[in-house]
């Protein structure tokens, strides 16, 4: 079946407001949003990928701009070319070590660095190999903490599982992580089985915190969110909430520009900046922040 490709220009500032926008209006019903650089501090590429030439994407992109105050972009369909693009994703998938990690495909097995934690992860139907700037980011951080002070832990958004996975395998405990898609929860038990920690993970489906196992488990002394700048300021309060005095939030999916609406949210919540980790991927560069609770 033929797949097609939605895709539009837009200046690098306002990219991750559209990006944003559409991802809240069309994730959710099977669409996936993605964007590239077209050139270095030029325009991005946004890009909505489905099965058919579907009007709810031209309403979504109209519906977008008047929530930016922008005008409508001129965009274009364009038919795509019959390729499994997951096995090609397989295919072109390497390994690569990050803080005490090393994460290959399952295709992958052999040149596994001495010391380092194997993360096995396909690409696949859930984001989250590993290979960007705002999952390194989250890897490299959750390497500096004391074990001590991370004993009850969700990754929320969890994605392909592989934050909640790593933090499994680091410190040999049980973790938790939600996703509000079901798909998504499926992929991550079965990466946590895998990865041979399929007894320390608890995926389940959830938007946010708000499922009755997540909420059960606050106070949490780490809340790991790697998503987008939208969501995590809408889950600033629930974090804050749900986060022991002296507990940590670990936040990704943010672009250094968006970071001081993040702090300053957070910090109305009670939670003050401890450190920062700056990442580059595709020629802009994403940030990684932890947070401490007072």
């Amino acid at each position: 079946m033929t797949a097609w490709k939605a895709s539009f220009e837009t200046p690098a500032l306002e990219r991750s407001g559209w990006e944003d926008a559409l991802e809240a209006r069309l994730t959710e019903t099977g669409f996936v949003v993605t964007s590239r650089e077209i050139s270095r501090d030029g325009p991005w590429c946004l890009e909505i990928f489905a099965e058919s030439e579907d009007p709810v994407v031209a309403d979504a992109i109209a519906a977008s701009a008047a929530a930016l105050g922008r005008p409508a972009p001129l965009w274009q369909w364009e038919a795509l070319p019959d390729i499994d693009w997951v096995a090609e994703n397989q295919r072109s998938f390497r390994p690569f070590a990050v803080g005490p990690f090393w994460v290959h495909p399952s295709h992958v097995t052999e040149g596994q660095p001495a010391g380092l934690l194997p993360l096995r992860i396909d690409a696949g139907l859930a984001f989250g190999t590993g290979t960007h700037a705002t999952t390194r980011g989250c890897l490299e951080l959750l390497a500096t903490l004391d074990p001590s002070q991370t004993v009850n832990s969700v990754d929320v958004g969890c994605g392909s599982g592989i934050l909640a996975i790593a933090m499994a395998k680091l410190w040999r405990r049980p973790v938790l992580g939600g996703d509000n898609d079901a798909e998504a929860v499926a992929v991550a038990e079965e990466n946590a089985g895998l990865n041979g920690v399929g007894s320390l993970c608890r995926f389940v489906v959830a938007a946010g915190l708000q499922a009755p196992e997540l909420a059960a488990r606050a106070p949490y002394d780490l809340i790991v969110a790697n998503i987008l700048a939208g969501p995590l300021i809408d889950l600033s309060e629930s974090f804050a909430a749900a986060v022991r005095p002296g507990g940590r939030v670990l936040l990704s999916g943010l672009l250094v520009e968006q970071a001081a609406l993040i702090l300053s949210t957070y910090a109305r919540r009670g939670l003050a900046f401890e450190r920062r980790l700056d990442l580059e991927t595709g020629g802009a560069w994403w940030r990684s922040l932890l947070l401490r609770r007072s």
